[in-house]
């Protein structure tokens, strides 16, 4: 390895000092010493607390699994409050976040997250503020089917535009008539008029008519937009009666540029290229180009929507999504930056500084393509286990803070409710951070993983599938809607909900994720754009806020005993057939993921599962099936040798699956690579991984691999 530079203590790669010093400094109006100062500061003054509440955790671990191998008559929730895992419960409060962009506060939609590392996804994401739903209908199976053959069918085209008109219906409808009958559209004074063949008419809501252009017509519907474009000379347009060429809906509200569980970052090298394109995102020059169908495409970062309000005024709408960060948890170190002592630094404290000291350049910006309109930083973290942890995180945004010299909670902090831990003291994680919170969201996937390895001593756990089905996962996901609105995020914070992990199954999409909304959530997660533009038609028939203050008057619902409930599978006498089906599911999806995260450093992708049907697969579907497996074992549902054999066995499995793919390196019939063992060890060492994360294995694997190359 090249010799370290040191700066202030900090013994730091060439490269992350080449990024940081001429890269990402310039324009910032921080200098070098300034940056490495406080960096260095932080760094030996906030590393060793984070030590100690990592240990912390590992000590409450340790008293919880004696509790239940010691068959203890104590009280489980009087135990949990002994040993500090449960927390007293204050008083009400609200939250009392500032200068909040209306994407977070004031308007409810669609959330994406994506790997920073890829600029073309990162560009797509912040980007997919506007979408299609044309396109989003045409090319999905929306609508129960999928196109077929190649050019364009005007039968399903036709298709398309009933769909869509139809739910304008819903969405805006007119005073009279459909509009399948609308025959032309006019803009004369401040009203919007629609000729159908039964006359002039309306929308049933003129307050609805937002603006104009020469060949786009503005509508809203809770605080949303749809364009109608007007284009008759176009292959759509020519037959439709009113020239309609298609509805743009804005669709992805705000994404998440995610520097954890999407992504394989490393070393200094990974962590140069995530930064890189945070910047690139930041000062609004982000290019990337590719190959597509024998054509260069070039991706860059949309201009805002320009049109003429009913009134005559100008009217300049973003044409992004608003971006957050999302930073790597407290427990991860990295190699690409030692402290005094030649420990690697934690990478969460890397990540605090780097990327608020990067977003400096969206904040000085008065003009141009901008961000935060409000002069806030978005910073999502994730896998915090209780209120001191969510304290420290306040702790590390005021250091920051200080050391480049912007006021205290110009970061905005977005809570991932996705441990246990954080879960049953809610309330108490929202005020240790009441200044700060912009955003809380569920998280089923690690949420799972966490309930199982926080119980692992217990007994053995129901089937991954009846998960969902199981007491503590409706008291949760209740639970952080309840506990959001009643300390005020309503109008200041995203309540947000989870992924839609089927990237190909829309048409489920349509038919479930409505409950989002209707649950009371302002945000939850799709994983595409065009699911995004797709979702966006949930948000146009429930009205979020409006359900919010129904459920604030209604009354909590769940109980701290139900989340508190383990999902054991009490009484079950599975078959060999349900253990096999379930151990090469698990192992399946395991390898599926594994292999690509270290072989190919991808971090995030769409996986085919043991029936070829694509998932959204990331560091959090890893956690979940590997912890099952290791509750298995651990309880002797399984042992190591049928372990073992369905891992190999799914191996060969996976390596048919990626038979087309150049880069892929089959893990059969030898099994001595390192993704391979890395997999296996994720089951075989569960129980005994800081949390049940799949990082520190995961992390060991991708290293070795590099340094072997």
């Amino acid at each position: 390895m090249t010799s370290r530079v040191t700066r202030f203590d900090l013994q730091i790669a060439p490269e992350m000092v080449e990024f940081i010093e001429n890269n990402a400094l310039p324009g910032t109006g921080v200098d070098a010493g300034q940056f490495w100062q406080g960096l260095s500061d932080i760094v030996h003054d906030l590393g060793p607390k984070n030590r100690n509440l990592l240990a912390k955790r590992a000590e409450i671990q340790h008293q919880i699994d004696e509790y239940h191998t010691s068959n203890s008559d104590e009280d489980y929730r009087s135990f949990l409050e002994r040993i500090g895992y449960l927390v007293p419960v204050g008083p009400d409060f609200s939250i009392e976040t500032t200068n909040v962009d209306p994407e977070i506060a004031s308007i409810a939609g669609a959330q994406l997250v994506v790997p920073i590392t890829n600029a073309r996804f990162a560009l797509n994401a912040a980007n997919a503020r506007w979408g299609s739903l044309y396109d989003a209908l045409y090319g999905t199976d929306a609508m129960g089917d999928l196109p077929s053959g190649k050019g364009y069918d005007a039968a399903r085209g036709a298709q398309v535009v009933a769909w869509a008109k139809a739910h304008l219906d819903k969405a805006a409808p007119l005073a009279g008539g459909k509009w399948a009958d609308v025959t032309d559209l006019t803009v004369e004074g401040e009203m919007l008029l629609l000729t159908t063949s039964d006359g002039v008419t309306g929308l049933a809501d003129p307050a609805q008519f937002s603006g104009h252009t020469k060949a786009e017509i503005f509508l809203q519907k809770h605080g949303l937009l749809m364009g109608i474009k007007i284009d008759p000379s176009s292959v759509i347009g020519k037959s439709d009666p009113a020239g309609i060429s298609d509805i743009r809906l804005e669709s992805a509200i705000s994404a998440i540029m995610d520097c954890e569980d999407s992504v394989a970052t490393v070393d200094a090298e990974d962590k140069v290229l995530a930064y890189t394109n945070w910047l690139g995102l930041m000062r609004a020059d982000l290019v990337e180009s590719f190959e597509k169908s024998g054509k260069t495409i070039t991706r860059k970062l949309n201009r805002d929507v320009e049109f003429t309000a009913p009134a005559g005024s100008e009217i300049s709408h973003k044409g992004r999504a608003l971006m957050l960060i999302r930073n790597v948890g407290h427990l991860m170190t990295n190699p690409a930056i030692l402290d005094r002592d030649g420990l690697e630094i934690s990478e969460g404290l890397m990540d605090a500084m780097v990327t608020t000291m990067i977003a400096m350049h969206d904040l000085q910006k008065t003009d141009g393509l901008r961000n935060s309109t409000h002069g806030s930083v978005y910073v999502v973290k994730p896998k915090m286990h209780g209120p001191e942890e969510v304290a420290f995180a306040d702790e590390i945004f005021t250091a920051v803070e200080r050391a480049l010299g912007l006021p205290q909670y110009t970061v905005k902090l977005g809570i991932m409710d996705e441990e246990r831990r954080t879960s049953v003291n809610l309330k108490e994680c929202i005020r240790a951070a009441k200044h700060r919170v912009a955003f809380i969201n569920t998280g089923f996937l690690d949420r799972t993983g966490d309930e199982m390895h926080t119980s692992m001593a217990a007994g053995p756990m129901v089937r991954k599938g009846e998960m969902k089905h199981s007491k503590w996962i409706l008291a949760y996901e209740d639970n952080n809607v309840d506990v959001g609105l009643a300390c005020g995020l309503q109008g200041k914070a995203q309540i947000g909900k989870g992924m839609w992990a089927m990237p190909d199954l829309m048409a489920d999409m349509l038919d479930q994720k409505i409950d989002h909304p209707k649950s009371g959530a302002n945000c939850a997660w799709v994983p595409s754009p065009t699911a995004a533009t797709l979702h966006a038609t949930h948000y146009h028939l429930v009205d979020v806020f409006a359900r919010q203050n129904d459920l604030k008057t209604g009354g909590a619902r769940g109980s701290l005993d139900d989340l508190l409930t383990i999902p054991l599978a009490s009484g079950k006498n599975w078959s060999v057939d349900d253990i096999t089906a379930e151990l090469e599911n698990n192992a399946q999806g395991i390898l599926g993921y594994v292999v690509r995260w270290i072989d190919q450093g991808v971090g995030c992708s769409k996986v085919p599962d043991i029936h070829n049907i694509g998932l959204m697969e990331d560091r959090a579907t890893c956690r979940i099936s590997s912890q099952h497996m290791a509750n298995w074992l651990y309880h002797g549902i399984v042992g190591v040798a049928e372990i073992t054999e369905v891992m190999q066995r799914m191996a060969a499995v996976v390596d048919g699956q990626n038979a087309n793919d150049p880069l892929y390196t089959p893990m059969a019939p030898d099994f001595d690579g390192i993704a391979f063992q890395s997999a296996l060890n994720l089951v075989l060492q569960g129980r005994d991984q800081p949390s049940g994360y799949t990082e520190p294995l995961l992390h060991k694997g991708r290293l070795a691999l590099k340094a072997a190359r």
